[in-house]
């Protein structure tokens, strides 16, 4: 069942405000934003049909339990909305995040007709699980001595020949196709199901949902992820966050292509991709460094696409940064107490982001201060880990493995860094409107308002800003790979568009690199087969991924260093750190509670992942216990949402599946929550 809304209000993503006072203090609403450099000429009157592309190019889907959906985000800066405002299903399944696929017509110069619709597309989606087969994750291969590649060995390898390793190991969910208006719309039929197996050569084999196809009324591809399951046919017991031998999930990934029938002629459209990953936590945070800004900074780097033209717009190239960094206070506590340990200036305050948006030279020191506070990735000397430490954002990166690599902490994409540059020069315009009106807002609230022109890049910003830009350790949902040239089919045809993930033919989704793959084997290949990092197959994308998923979501939590402030993290808009609990919330606002009482709820934070480890009075509480019982209890974590608060808007997490004051009628007067 689908509980989708096509068009949700401007409230709805301000929090529900009673009133205009409510979110007052709040200067950081989500807006639309789109990339200009996505946009494409509209085509003129009359145009004749010379190629076709299916958009998203990169699209997608989160894994949940529940029977019920919601469509994965379609404007860019705008958060998925379930019609009733929750991600769960009123028990504790959360709800699954379905991908819509579309298709978009061209002319022989490159202009945009318009989407096609109707029933003259045919979608051809073929799903895999690959993790089990693939080698184990230790770090990214592509930072070089900075933080050098680790060998790593093949996961399950006691599964010896190719024959074995297939037979036991793929779990291939095979090629389907649809086509028409609202086929399968009750997701009943099988013929459209994603199913394979895994310990195919054992006795208790395992058979594996990957999801299914829809269509909408119009003809669009849905493509429905699987339940977010983990198991183990033996038994076995966890001992990594990463690389679980006979263990498997059902995270999958695969090419998207389709047939499109106009006027008599038959059209192949330019290919896409899908990718089920877990669940986004906080979907109205997004990280600080998005997936699309990972890969739009590599079109940049490659001269695919062209760096944004001087000077930038505030609001288009710096608002989004800014509104990231002061949303991560509701996701982790080392941001919430980040005045502790750097001056950065109240984020809460519209007159202190006017300021900011200022380009007067007036504001030059007060840019540059701010700049300087933004960790520095050119920084790559000897002293960099010390001098780049307490830095923005203050979380861990993709060389974590050797101590004082200046890549120990995350790094910025060049782009968005040099963009931050520009801004602290003060080569850009004030297109701030201070406490941004309500017709701003408005401008893009749905997907229809976006002109034709810009609505083909848009779905593609707007499926790849939710994900996690790093640190790729392995990261969120993807990983390091997608930084990278040869994955993408412009780097093989230059007539191919930026964004397009390049689709490999091997005969087999088995890939054999030799018993230890090494930096130099993924990139160049081995033995006559080819490298890991180029053209994909289904399966590919998601199995460079921890194995189950769940562990390395509960393992990446807090990190512990020497020094006892601020807690370093890993990827708190996504996986939250540490959150204000509903209860808090609620406590916040009970007038009958002093107004002191009242402030330290709002301002106090319990850890997002508490319990999974362990309860009680001898609970062992221990790292193993954790990433073992996020197994079976991701689906109780809860969600952090916008809600309102009579200071502005706060950030509040809710649909906790252990809400001691819906189970245990707790009240503020018996004193805080427990860790």
């Amino acid at each position: 069942m689908s509980d989708q809304k096509t068009v949700p209000s401007r409230r709805q993503f301000l929090g529900m405000a009673s009133s205009a006072a409510l979110i007052a203090g709040a200067p950081w609403p989500a807006m639309a934003r789109l990339d200009p450099q996505a946009a494409y000429a509209p085509a003129p009157a009359g145009a004749s049909v010379a190629k076709v592309r299916i958009y998203p190019a990169i699209g997608i889907c989160r894994v949940g339990g529940s029977e019920n959906w919601f469509l994965a985000p379609e404007v860019p800066g705008l958060p998925p909305m379930p019609e009733d405002g929750l991600f769960k299903d009123g028990g504790e399944r959360i709800k699954k995040q379905v991908q819509r696929f579309r298709v978009y017509a061209f002319d022989a110069e490159d202009q945009v007709i318009g989407e096609v619709i109707g029933d003259e597309i045919n979608w051809g989606v073929h799903l895999a699980n690959t993790k089990a087969n693939w080698y184990g994750f230790n770090n990214p291969l592509d930072n070089g001595d900075l933080a050098p590649g680790l060998p790593s060995k093949k996961r399950n390898q006691y599964f010896v020949s190719n024959a074995d390793r297939e037979e036991n190991l793929l779990i291939d969910g095979g090629a389907r196709q649809i086509t028409g208006a609202s086929t399968n719309a009750d997701g009943g039929d099988p013929a459209y199901r994603f199913e394979g197996t895994f310990w195919g050569g054992q006795p208790d084999a395992i058979q594996v949902g990957l999801g299914q196809l829809r269509t909408d009324p119009d003809g669009r591809l849905l493509v429905v992820p699987p339940d977010g399951v983990s198991d183990s046919p033996s038994d076995a017991a966890i001992t990594s966050f990463a690389d679980n031998d006979a263990w498997h999930d059902d995270w999958c990934d695969g090419p998207v292509t389709a047939q499109v029938e106009i006027d008599g002629q038959t059209f192949e459209a330019e290919p896409a991709w899908v990718a089920c990953v877990g669940p986004n936590f906080a979907p109205e945070i997004p990280p600080i460094t998005t997936l699309y800004d990972v890969i739009a900074d590599m079109n940049v780097q490659e001269g695919w696409t062209a760096a944004p033209a001087l000077p930038l717009s505030f609001m288009t190239h710096i608002y989004p940064t800014f509104r990231r960094v002061a949303l991560m206070e509701w996701v982790t506590q080392a941001a919430n107490l980040r005045q502790g340990w750097m001056s950065i200036g109240d984020l809460g305050d519209p007159a202190y982001v006017a300021q900011l948006a200022n380009p007067d030279p007036a504001n030059a020191a007060l840019r540059q201060s701010v700049f300087a506070l933004f960790r520095n990735p050119d920084n790559l000397s000897d002293t960099a880990y010390v001098e780049e430490q307490v830095k923005i954002p203050y979380m861990l990166g993709d060389g974590v493995n050797f101590d004082g690599s200046p890549l120990q902490w995350f790094q910025f994409p060049k782009l968005q860094y040099d963009m931050l540059r520009a801004w602290a020069a003060g080569d850009f315009v004030d297109d701030y409107t201070g406490q941004v009106a309500e017709d701003v807002v408005a401008d893009y609230s749905s997907f229809d308002e976006i002109p034709v022109a810009l609505q083909p890049g848009a779905l593609t910003q707007a499926a790849l800003e939710p994900c996690s830009g790093g640190a790729f350790h392995p990261g969120v949902e993807l990983t390091y790979y997608l930084r990278l040239k040869e994955m993408y089919a412009r780097n093989y045809d230059t007539t191919a568009e930026p964004f397009r993930i390049a689709h490999g033919d091997r005969p087999s989704l088995n890939q054999d690199l030799g018993r230890l793959l090494t930096p130099e084997i993924a990139f160049e290949g081995f033995n006559g087969t080819p490298p890991a990092i180029g053209p994909q197959m289904p399966g590919d994308l998601t199995r460079w991924m921890g194995l189950p998923w769940q562990c390395d979501a509960f393992s990446c939590q807090q990190v512990l260093m020497q020094q006892n402030f601020p807690t370093a993290v890993w990827w708190p808009a996504l996986l939250p750190i540490d959150v204000l609990p509903e209860p808090y919330y609620t406590a916040g606002l009970d007038e009958t509670l002093t107004d002191e009482a009242r402030a330290k709820f709002f301002a106090n934070r319990v850890s997002w992942s508490r319990g999974v480890a362990g309860i009680g009075y001898h609970a062992n509480a221990s790292y193993w216990d954790g990433i073992t019982n996020m197994i079976t209890l991701w689906e109780r974590m809860g969600f952090v949402l916008r809600k309102p608060s009579p200071s502005g808007d706060v950030f509040v997490e809710v649909e906790h599946g252990n809400n001691l004051e819906a189970r245990f009628n707790w009240t503020p007067s018996q004193g805080m929550l427990p860790n």
